[in-house]
């Protein structure tokens, strides 16, 4: 199980929502705004129509959310920022692609490149990794709510690539251009996802021992936490004991 999916589980765990809610307000609002850019309509936008979905899986009000509609638009001021991606290693040679929201690039390398620096990792150069990642729509339905045959009648028949057991969620990957359907589809099936979203997922991934899925597992908590960040991707493959002990 790839340790995207692991993390992915652990983020919205309900505690560390909690926690961190302020943060993943602003997160949310900046992938509006960012969303926003190429239209205001999440009918005819389907970045922001998910970017929308993750608002509303976060709770961020709805007055939030038509401003930074509004922002991206640019019919309110607050809209001027850039989308920016670095690319670098972690513990154990794991390559990380970061997804970043920001007014001031020079602010957020620096930022990035000292987190990385003092936590076992290394900034790389542009493509010295992105090429292990692929795009891909994203939707998780907890397994306490539905079961596989539901998930899979109504994803693969609308598009959707895979259906994956993900612990305590069903994953539902599909190609970027049929994550507007998919979405559509369980929609009209009365079927509402915990999250929706656009990731970049690594084709192709590499294991680490405990010991380094621990240091990986706070560098990846230490970027998240940097409020330009908005994604952290990575190819590890961490295992379980890791997560336990970093969840303990």
């Amino acid at each position: 199980m790839s340790g995207h999916s692991k993390w992915h589980n652990i983020q919205h765990r309900k505690g560390r929502q909690d926690a961190k809610r302020g943060k993943m307000f602003t997160k949310a609002a900046k992938e509006i705004i960012l969303a926003a850019k190429s239209g205001g309509d999440p009918d005819c936008n389907t970045r922001l129509r998910a970017a929308i979905q993750a608002a509303k899986a976060v709770n961020l009000p709805k007055d939030k959310i038509d401003n930074a509609i509004k922002k991206g638009t640019g019919e309110l001021a607050g809209g001027d920022m850039f989308e920016v991606v670095y690319e670098g290693y972690g513990p154990g040679g794991v390559a990380l692609l970061v997804e970043a929201a920001t007014d001031n690039k020079n602010r957020t390398v620096a930022e990035i490149r000292h987190i990385l620096s003092r936590n076992n990792g290394s900034m790389g150069e542009a493509g010295c990794v992105s090429w292990m990642f692929e795009k891909k729509g994203t939707i998780y339905f907890p397994k306490d709510q539905f079961d596989e045959e539901q998930i899979m009648e109504a994803g693969l028949e609308a598009g959707a690539e895979d259906v994956n057991d993900d612990g305590d969620a069903w994953e539902v990957r599909t190609a970027p251009e049929d994550f507007s359907a998919v979405q559509a589809a369980f929609e009209a099936a009365g079927l509402t996802p915990e999250s929706v979203e656009m990731s970049m997922l690594a084709q192709n991934n590499i294991d680490v021992d405990k010991a380094t899925g621990l240091k990986l597992l706070k560098l990846i908590d230490l970027l998240d936490d940097n409020d330009d960040v908005q994604k952290v991707n990575h190819n590890g493959n961490v295992p379980d004991e890791a997560f336990e002990e970093y969840e303990g």
